[in-house]
Order: structure tokens, then sequence, then C-alpha cells
């Protein structure tokens, strides 16, 4: 298993859900995640690197971001989460602000 860690970023939006059962829904997913971290999808382009996960809830699409670091302890870091709405935009201006 990868050990895992949050940016403040995502650290805040996990904060902010309030419905256990979606949270519940993150929590397995991102458990999955830490078995298999080759399970989402790799992004190209502009977000080369970041691997993204998609979550159906209640009729909504989510999305989770992450990096896997192989070298340093096998370790994944869950960059942004949210809904698919503007996430990818986000995702987008948060990579280029870390650059």
């Amino acid at each position: 298993m990868y050990e895992i860690r949050f940016t403040a970023s995502a650290e805040r939006y996990f904060k902010k859900v309030k419905e256990k059962r979606l949270l519940n829904e993150y929590y397995n997913t991102i458990k999955k995640i830490s078995i298999n971290p080759y399970i989402g999808e790799m992004k190209k382009g502009e977000l080369a690197g970041v691997y993204c996960y998609d979550i159906y809830y209640n009729r909504t699409n989510y999305e989770i971001a992450y990096m896997i670091y192989e070298q340093e302890n096998r370790t994944i870091v869950v960059v942004l989460a949210g809904t698919r709405e503007n996430f990818y935009q986000e995702l987008k201006r948060y990579i280029k602000d870390k650059q």
C-alpha cells in the first residue's frame, strides 16, 4: 500500500463535505487508489503526471486528482477533489501555480 497525503486544497474540500455517504465514497476510493494507484486515468499535456479517478454519487460526477511518487517511500498525494464542474480548470491553475 502507498502512503496517502493531501494538499491543503484537498484537505479544505474534504472538511467542507457534510454528507457522510459521499465522504465514505471518497474514503473507499482513496483506499482503492492506495492499493493500486494506476487505476486512475493518467492525464496528458498540461496535466502530465497527474492521475484522475471518477466517482459517481447521487447522479453527480466527482473527481479525485492525485500524483504518484514511487521514489519517496511510495507516496500518493491527493492534489484536488470535487465535482467535475470546473474541476480541470482548477487543476490546471493549481499545477501552474506550483511550477
